[in-house]
């Protein structure tokens, strides 16, 4: 009863909403034109992109973040960049080159050649307020020497050229790998400098033989000033035109350069790339709106209701972005997502409307129709705009921990509302006029009056063709004209009997099976998308460096800084057996090993605390060999005793091409570690805080999102116009999310912040689409099921299939913008439109006459009625015989 009540009020609700815009519908169609015409100037004057990749896509809260504030407190994080490589995430500013040989070649006889580069580097001058830079004015510098860090590849070079130099051949100057020996005498680890190495059969020592490639990295130092910071930017955008010039000069060499700057750019360029296909694909949807929303009949043909209904939902998305950059919001790439969610929704209330008008009565005042529409269509349009809003709000909250997640979120949140203010502001106006013009004969096209049957009859047919209403084909059996639009036509002379038919079940029960198995196949393969190339433009220097990158400088994981943080007693055999165990499998770099093996080859004993700090800063650090290890050291001194309070090593892994999922491998073994063992240290690189738990940071939104949904659906079992309705619902929306979840896995699309969004999209996708079907099935009151599906599917089919057609023709204009991010955009949404155009046009109307609900009740309930009549129409006639006569 509660349920018939809150339905009835909710419809009386919108009837009365539809009456008034009906008599007011200037106002309706000039607020929301003020409202566009406000906030679209304010999108042009405060647009502004987000330059920050790191807060975007990395995720806001993560023991990495607190890792690197802990460690650099201890030890300068501007400082240990050169130790701390990374692939893709070195912090601060830096140029940093691959130089590639021919196929074949070995880079190390092309020493003279890359050391000549090297030169023009460190030469290239940067002019700033008259002032001219160098690399050695921006450089970071060795607080020993005060000179700049540069890789150890580039002393191996200089050996190298001083042998060929001196006439000596290259053998006499042995390169190992991955650790080395300089002329200096240190030993330094170069598997992230030299890269796809030979070695030298049955070399003990690992000789190099040869290598594909090197790569050099230039550090700049950050001071924190803007300055600094203008003139490090100006610097590697010089170095970037260096090496493209340097490509030229040297053609038996292939050049890949990267700055700091290059991926937020190559992020970025997504969009540039994107503008003029996205204005194709709203071309593209307007066609087909106009076309699909069209008919022979020119008095009751709509097409510039769907032209205008794909216009309003483009103008609220413009209002929307102007509030979101009036309130400081900044632009990133994500959002090139929103315009395509909003189209998706926006224009599945449009095509309800224009189906909901062709479901009135003709004979009634144009008012009253559009009143009778809003009634019709309304209540569920709100249902699925409410949970939109949910879906995306839950998305928005603190609870999820990708930025650039939380703001695409956000947009749509507000996207959402406004477009629902402007379906039935703006749009119920333009149907209002619509509906005048065709109560009073116009021309749906020309706006011209329609002549007379008789006047048509004596034109050629070409004009009867342009002027006919269908006087024709209309009958006085036939009620609704309407029913000759081609959609419904091909829906109820066609495909109702033919997905109805007894014999295509069994293979469409086979289909879902098939279906079902691919999905949950896929669903056991989820990857997450940590690699930030997955939302780079596909051909920019960014994925072509990280691709090279990745094919020759993989063997090694990033280095990973190990940090004890409390006094440890070194000298300890048990400390020193703890620090060799966890250290065991890795490639150290390490003051601690170096010091043991000093001890060793020196003989010299020292297992107490005087002696092994008084040698270790007396004599080892002063080797100059060893004194580069000062830096990973902290002393303090209490009277005349000196302490160890922190020290630092490296850590190097073996890896093979998957480094990142790797690097999480390790973080996640070392952490759990640090809890257990009774030394007390700190993992850290720049990779860990784009990789942190970033599966659980990607899927949390998803996961809030449908659980939101699920929670609304299950809660409102009792308030809906029928609880299997909302049974059902779940169950879909379970299978197409589900479905489009192990499809896109299967499709090489990884867990990433787009996917997800995706994912949450397809949750309301579905609902907005098989929630009509659905309801309408249950609450119809045929004697069969076929039959009830079959009224389903005429009444909201042609709605459904203009709008998931119209959505994915648009999608279409994606596949040529070469973008990573578009890519994995195009494929997912294209999943979540085909599986919910699958399950509302072929699982559901076969499963549905399987299950329930069952209508036999309704069966009982007519033949009641109908044998109630009869008996009445025998007591009248019993009553009255000369008046039966009469009849």
């Amino acid at each position: 009863m509660l349920r018939q009540v809150i339905h009835r009020g909710l419809q009386s609700f919108f009837y009365k909403l539809g009456l008034f815009v009906s008599r007011h519908p200037v106002f309706f169609l000039t607020v929301p034109a003020v409202l566009t015409i406000i906030f679209g100037f304010s999108l042009l004057n405060r647009f502004q992109p987000d330059t920050d990749l790191e807060s975007l896509v990395a995720p806001s809260h993560s023991l990495a973040k607190i890792e690197r504030s802990l460690a650099s407190s201890l030890f300068s994080l501007d400082q240990s960049k050169s130790q701390l490589y990374s692939d893709l995430h070195t912090p601060g500013r830096y140029g940093r080159v691959i130089l590639l040989s021919k196929p074949g070649g070995n880079i190390l006889h092309q020493a003279d050649v890359i050391l000549q580069i090297h030169r023009a580097v460190l030469e290239m001058k940067v002019n700033y307020k008259g002032y001219n830079y160098t690399f050695s004015h921006l450089c970071v510098l060795r607080n020993q020497d005060k000179k700049c860090v540069l890789d150890d590849i580039i002393s191996v070079l200089e050996d190298l050229r001083q042998a060929a130099l001196s006439n000596k051949t290259t053998a006499r100057v042995q390169v190992s790998y991955p650790n080395t020996k300089l002329k200096d005498g240190r030993s330094s680890f170069i598997g992230h400098q030299l890269g796809g190495v030979m070695e030298v059969p049955n070399s003990k020592d690992q000789r190099v033989k040869s290598a594909r490639a090197i790569q050099i990295t230039y550090y700049l130092q950050t001071y924190g000033s803007v300055t600094q910071d203008l003139i490090g930017e100006k610097w590697e955008s010089e170095f970037c035109k260096l090496m493209h010039k340097m490509q030229l000069d040297h053609q038996d060499l292939q050049l890949y350069s990267l700055a700091s700057f290059s991926l937020w750019k190559d992020f970025h360029k997504t969009s540039l790339l994107a503008r003029g296909k996205i204005l194709v694909s709203l071309m593209l949807i307007l066609l087909t709106a106009t076309l699909s929303s069209s008919m022979k009949d020119c008095l009751r043909s709509k097409p510039f209701l769907g032209l205008l209904g794909v216009l309003t939902i483009c103008i609220s998305s413009v209002t929307a972005a102007g509030i979101f950059f009036i309130t400081d919001g900044k632009y990133n790439s994500t959002l090139l997502g929103i315009p395509f969610f909003a189209l998706g929704h926006g224009t599945k209330g449009v095509f309800e409307l224009l189906s909901g008008w062709r479901r009135t009565r003709e004979n009634l005042p144009f008012k009253d129709r559009v009143a009778d529409a809003y009634s019709d269509v309304m209540v569920s349009y709100t249902m699925t705009s409410s949970l939109y809003f949910i879906a995306f709000g839950m998305g928005a909250s603190p609870f999820t921990n990708i930025e650039a997640v939380k703001v695409f979120c956000q947009n749509m949140c507000v996207s959402i509302l406004l477009n629902y203010f402007y379906i039935f502001s703006f749009f119920g106006s333009c149907l209002v006029f619509a509906g005048q013009l065709e109560q009073n004969r116009y021309h749906s096209i020309f706006c011209c009056k329609i002549p007379s049957a008789e006047y048509l009859d004596r034109k050629p047919v070409w004009f009867q063709t342009m002027m006919n209403d269908g006087h024709h084909h209309t009958s006085h059996h036939e009620t609704n004209p309407y029913q000759h639009h081609f959609i419904q036509h091909f829906l109820r002379e066609h495909y109702n009997e033919w997905i109805t038919n007894i014999y295509v079940k069994p293979f469409v029960v086979i289909l879902y099976l098939i279906y079902a198995s691919f999905s949950f196949m896929g669903c056991l393969q989820i990857n997450d998308g940590a690699n930030i190339i997955n939302l780079l433009a596909s051909e920019s220097p960014s994925v072509s460096y990280a691709l090279i990158q990745q094919k020759y400088f993989s063997n090694y994981s990033p280095v990973i800084g190990f940090y004890i943080y409390e006094p440890l007693e070194y000298w300890n055999g048990t400390v020193q057996e703890d620090l060799k165990t966890l250290s065991q499998g890795f490639n150290t770099v390490s003051w601690i090993e170096q010091y043991y093996q000093y001890l060793r080859v020196g003989n010299i004993t020292a297992t107490n605390k005087s002696d092994f700090i008084s040698i270790l800063q007396s004599s080892f650090l002063k080797k100059p060999e060893f004194q580069h290890f000062k830096n990973d050291i902290i002393f303090s001194k209490a009277g005349d005793e000196n302490n160890i309070i922190a020290s630092r090593l490296y850590l190097v892994a073996r890896t093979s091409e998957n480094t990142q999922r790797e690097a999480v491998q390790l973080l996640e073994k070392l952490r759990p570690l640090s809890l257990i063992q009774s030394i007390k240290f700190i993992v850290f690189n720049p990779t860990f805080v784009f990789m942190d738990h970033y599966g659980l940071s990607v899927t949390m939104p998803v996961l809030i999102s449908g659980f939101g949904i699920l929670l609304v659906l299950i809660l409102t079992f009792f308030l809906v116009i029928h609880p299997l309705g909302n049974f059902w619902l779940i169950l879909s929306v379970t299978s197409i999310e589900l479905g489009v979840l192990g499809l896109m896995t299967l499709w090489n699309v990884d867990m990433d912040c787009i996917s997800i969004l995706c994912l949450i999209y397809t949750l309301n996708f579905a609902i907005d689409h098989c929630a009509p079907l659905l309801y309408t099935f249950v609450l119809a009151t045929e004697h069969t099921r076929t039959q009830c599906i079959k009224n389903s599917l005429q009444e909201h089919g042609t709605a459904i299939l203009q709008n998931v057609t119209s959505f994915l023709i648009g999608l279409v204009p994606l596949l040529f913008v070469p973008s990573n991010l578009t890519f994995t955009l195009f494929k997912c949404l294209l999943l979540a439109g085909s599986c919910t155009l699958l399950h509302c046009f072929v699982i559901l109307p076969v499963f549905l006459t399987f299950f329930p609900p069952s209508k036999k009740h309704h069966k009982k309930k007519k033949r009641a009625k109908r044998k109630e009549r009869e008996e009445i129409e025998c007591i009248e006639i019993q009553e009255n015989p000369d008046h039966v006569t009469a009849v």
